[in-house]
């Protein structure tokens, strides 16, 4: 038996810190280094899914369907346009999903269900992009996941609102998900020019270790610019600095991952 996909839930309450950047080029370079990968987005403002060119009228079946039962995830998983990597995709349906399932006794447990069903060895990685708070539907990911991957601005409130955060993790773990662990916060948004930005990474460095990643994305145009046209940074300009540093975070992604087995 071929074992499941590793789950990473990419998490930040705040918005704006480049998560669902990150999630996007992240699952980009896993696919473009031979990985089957999966996104599911749960946000309701549905960014991962227009970053990867799903048109609205082509999200008949979402991850709403997904948590509602109404859907499996292999069923509702659209293809992009990079080979090796799927999504399924977000309406705004979810804005309504914590009243719909508030009453259900496996409410926070429905996204790890419906990810134990597909094939085994259907995709080798699955990359769970969450809305900018923490509320059911990001427990839903946490429940589901192996390990949280965090993207942090580099920016003067940084360090703020990653403890609660982080003691949310310490709660999932301690309450539903013994196995979760935090797979490493990545620094985003990284001006070189700015005195603060270097600061921040000093700091962060220091507060947390080595679960802050080595490789740094920087603020980088072409990655802004990307999504507008419904492609990855990775597909839109390969050889730009942010393209290059989520290749080099794939890398070392795939590092931890292998650590985390032998260890």
């Amino acid at each position: 038996m071929k074992p499941g996909p590793r789950v990473i839930t990419v998490a930040n309450q705040k918005g704006g810190v480049g998560k669902t950047t990150t999630a996007i080029n992240l699952a980009t370079a896993l696919a473009a280094i031979g990985e089957r990968v999966l996104i599911v987005d749960i946000d309701p403002q549905g960014n991962a899914s227009t970053g990867l060119g799903v048109d609205r009228q082509d999200r008949s079946v979402s991850s709403y369907d997904v948590l509602t039962g109404a859907a499996g995830v292999i069923a509702a998983s659209v293809p992009t346009a990079v080979p090796g990597l799927w999504i399924v995709p977000s309406t705004l349906d979810l804005l309504g999903i914590e009243m719909e399932i508030a009453a259900a006794g496996d409410r926070v447990l429905r996204l790890r269900k419906a990810l134990q069903k597909p094939a085994e060895g259907e995709f080798t990685y699955v990359l769970i992009d969450c809305p900018p708070s923490l509320n059911l539907l990001t427990l839903n990911a946490m429940a589901a996941a192996d390990s949280v991957l965090v993207p942090l601005q580099c920016e003067f409130f940084a360090l703020e609102g990653l403890s609660q955060l982080l003691a949310t993790v310490d709660q999932v773990r301690r309450t539903i998900n013994p196995r979760l662990t935090i797979q490493g916060i990545v620094l985003t948004m990284y001006d070189r020019r700015n005195n603060l930005a270097h600061q921040v990474v000093e700091d962060v460095r220091a507060h947390m270790g080595d679960t802050v990643y080595e490789t740094v994305i920087p603020r980088n145009v072409r990655i802004s610019e990307a999504p507008s046209h419904g492609k990855p940074a990775l597909l839109y300009d390969l050889k730009c600095a942010g393209s290059q540093a989520y290749l080099q975070l794939a890398s070392e992604v795939i590092r931890r991952e292998r650590n985390l087995k032998a260890a």
